[in-house]
């Protein structure tokens, strides 16, 4: 595992705990089954994702755990956790392979100038998601006081993308996929949460999956596509400025 590692997770805002509890999966993923930054290289890393799959059929079906990892408790959460911090890991290696962290003196083109002041706005956009995030996951019961978040206080990895908050409704037992957008959402963010939902869908056949949608305000089309979704809401946050004179 690459030592800048842990400073990525910290700039994506994680709390401490789940800092920690990702470098802790990824090291036992790695104790079993070898460097993951090889096997990234190899193209082999797929494969380890694969093996950390555990369906509610094969919970219902009682079969073994396919892994090579040790663990007590329910076969299915730990593997998921597992998981989870395995296709993040790789999120962060395609990051790196791109050069989406790296630096350089040269000096830039006129086009490349235009690209970096692209790159920065979708930066600052990302930055805002990310302290939207944190505030969301502590106070989640301002957007529904039944609410229970249920992903270890990272995003979950479904088919699809990564789940920004997953939680359970402690009422009715539905899950419950909370998307962030800064900013107004558009009818691409309908369909990243009907997305979301669909790949939970499939993984819990057995629960109603509903859907929040959290942004500064929403365009005619996102509104109109989710009258008929009556699974899905919509949100708006709002940010209040408070001053106070320096003494």
């Amino acid at each position: 595992m690459r030592e800048n590692y842990r400073k990525w997770l910290e700039d994506q805002k994680y709390s401490d705990a789940t800092v920690n509890a990702q470098i802790h999966r990824v090291s036992k993923v790695e104790a079993a089954y070898g460097d993951l930054d090889d096997h990234f290289e190899a193209g082999t890393l797929q494969s380890i994702i694969d093996s950390l799959q555990y369906s509610s059929d094969d919970e219902r079906r009682s079969l073994p755990n396919p892994s090579k990892l040790g663990f007590e408790g329910n076969i299915r959460n730990n593997l998921q956790s597992y998981k989870n911090a395995v296709v993040r890991y790789r999120k962060f290696l395609a990051g790196w392979e791109r050069g989406q962290f790296a630096s350089s003196d040269e000096e830039n083109t006129r086009e490349e100038v235009a690209v970096e002041i692209a790159e920065q706005v979708i930066s600052q956009k990302l930055s805002l998601e990310r302290d939207m995030q944190a505030a969301i996951r502590q106070n989640i019961q301002s957007l529904d006081k039944n609410l229970r978040i249920i992903d270890d206080g990272a995003e979950r990895s479904v088919l699809s993308g990564f789940i920004d908050v997953t939680c359970d409704n402690e009422v009715d037992g539905s899950l419950v996929v909370v998307e962030l957008k800064a900013g107004k959402a558009d009818s691409r963010a309908i369909g990243q949460i009907l997305g979301y939902m669909g790949d939970l869908a499939e993984e819990e056949p057995d629960r109603t999956v509903r859907g929040i949608l959290v942004a500064h305000e929403f365009d005619k089309r996102s509104r109109s596509a989710a009258r008929v979704v009556p699974t899905l809401k919509l949100v708006k946050y709002t940010i209040n400025f408070q001053f106070s004179e320096e003494k």
